[in-house]
């Protein structure tokens, strides 16, 4: 699809970019100067990108190892409004701004106030953060900054706000684009506002296509969720937005130890301007309906599963009557499974055969299912899902006997459930969420049901962040 922007129109292409030989630190200890080689060809892709940025009004797609950002000139204001317009992204929320060296980030800040007349320098950089930067930096975590009254940076950046957003990304590909540009670019995620965010350049192009020009691919971002944003401005300091980097290996710093989660103050309920991304709208949600199960104690792992709301759902349907607000369809309903540690295939919805084929009970709902490969770091299966009314024998599939499902007088097609596994591991679930919700809404279901992670330490926390905002309902 394309779209009028600006009187123009835009037509959004994907430079593939080769992360061989792309730059480094000229010392890796203290993040002082970037610089690029002086001889790659890898570059020219990100040179156009640029010229874009420095010249122009149009947003660009780039990769940093959290998730895709949508990146302008953050010194121009009618650059950054383009980022908004792009988005649809509300002018109350604040935007973090990318650096790609401590030397850039300084100039930003400007003179440190109260400097000593005897001092040939002082450090605009607040001493509170130099053991985070020391530890995470280049890396996925924001730090909230004072922003000079002489300040560089375009108004609609902060929002209103007397602070700003700074990071560092780790990505030689946003560091050469930033050192290209020579400005610091203002970078949320590369999503429609209120959307998964996204991971890879093909999913930029779905949000955005038409809307911007160029979107620069260097592959499937590493970490999966956005960065962690906190506040040292403050006693004690607080983490405003979880995300790549835990709250318990934030507190191992030095000035650290006392921070406390701030994500679900005031400004979550709507009632202030929110003090960092992510924090006050509804955010990360597919198109569906989203009903998130939180994680359940070990002894409770028994009763963990969706059968009992799918099933009310799936009655819904059979019998005309709303559920939940679930829309009456004239099709049968298309149901999406999002499973992380503990819950059976297909969130326990089907009756469980394991052998080739087996005899299923009358009143009883079977998936007859088939893997999908999709290409992304997740399992998919996809199953049509029966209700049968008499004894019949079900048969999978797979070997050299005939397929033999129920008689059609015995049985009703309720609807299709599509389940995807993320994994065990925590970072991999962290990986695959954003994509995972993306692939249901690809396959148009109606209802999505997610099954929740502690989230305690690591970044499970941020993991269960995203999915609460994705949320139309949670289930405890």
């Amino acid at each position: 699809m394309a779209s009028i922007t600006n009187g123009n129109m835009a037509e959004t292409r994907i430079l593939r970019v080769n992360v061989g030989n792309l730059g480094k630190f000229r010392d890796g200890k203290t993040l002082e100067t970037w610089e690029l080689p002086s001889d790659s060809e890898d570059l020219q892709p990100l040179r156009e990108a640029a010229e874009h940025l420095r010249e122009g009004i149009m947003p660009v797609g780039f990769p940093t190892e959290t998730v895709y950002g949508l990146g302008a000139d953050a010194t121009r204001s009618d650059a950054v409004k383009g980022i908004y317009k792009a988005k649809g992204r509300p002018s109350d929320n604040p935007l973090i701004i990318h650096v790609c060296d401590l030397t850039m980030l300084r100039v930003l800040l400007g003179p440190s106030e109260g400097t000593n007349g005897n001092e040939a320098y002082s450090d605009p950089i607040p001493a509170i953060y130099k053991p985070l930067m020391q530890k995470f930096w280049p890396g996925p975590l924001t730090i909230l900054l004072p922003n000079p009254k002489s300040s560089k940076l375009a108004s609609e950046v902060t929002a209103g706000l007397p602070t700003f957003g700074a990071r560092m990304p780790d990505s030689p590909l946003a560091l050469s684009l930033i050192h290209l540009a020579g400005v610091p670019l203002a970078a949320p995620s590369a999503n429609a506002s209120t959307k998964p965010s996204p991971t890879t350049a093909e999913h930029v192009r779905h949000d955005l296509n038409g809307k911007i020009e160029i979107i620069l691919d260097g592959g499937p971002c590493l970490v999966g969720v956005e960065s962690t944003v906190v506040d040292g401005l403050c006693d004690p300091p607080v983490v405003l937005r979880p995300g790549g980097v835990s709250i318990d290996r934030i507190r191992e710093c030095e000035g650290w130890a006392r921070v406390v989660k701030g994500y679900k103050d005031a400004s979550e309920e709507g009632s202030k301007a929110p003090r960092a991304p992510g924090m006050k709208y509804k955010h990360y949600s597919p198109k569906a309906k989203v009903i998130l199960y939180e994680a359940a104690p070990k002894h409770e792992i028994a009763r963990l599963g969706i059968s009992d709301e799918a099933r009310w759902i799936l009655a819904a349907q059979q019998n005309k009557k709303e559920h939940l607000g679930f829309e009456l369809l004239d099709r049968p309903a298309k149901i999406g499974v999002i499973r992380t540690k503990n819950w059976a295939p297909w969130g326990k919805l089907n009756y469980d055969w394991s052998d080739r084929y087996r005899y299923a009970p009358k009143g009883t709902v079977v998936v007859k299912q088939r893997k999908v490969e999709t290409g992304d770091s997740f399992s998919m299966k996809k199953g049509n899902l029966w209700f049968t009314h008499e004894m019949s024998i079900l048969y999978d599939g797979d070997g050299d006997r005939p397929d033999m499902p129920p008689d059609e007088e015995t049985r009703v097609l309720l609807g299709e459930v599509i389940d995807i596994a993320l994994g065990f591991d925590t970072k991999d679930i962290a990986h695959g969420l954003f994509s995972a919700l993306r692939e249901l809404d690809l396959q148009e279901v109606d209802i999505v049901f997610v099954e929740g992670i502690t989230d305690e330490g690591d970044i499970a926390a941020a993991v269960m962040n995203r999915l609460r905002k994705a949320a139309t309902k949670i289930e405890v």
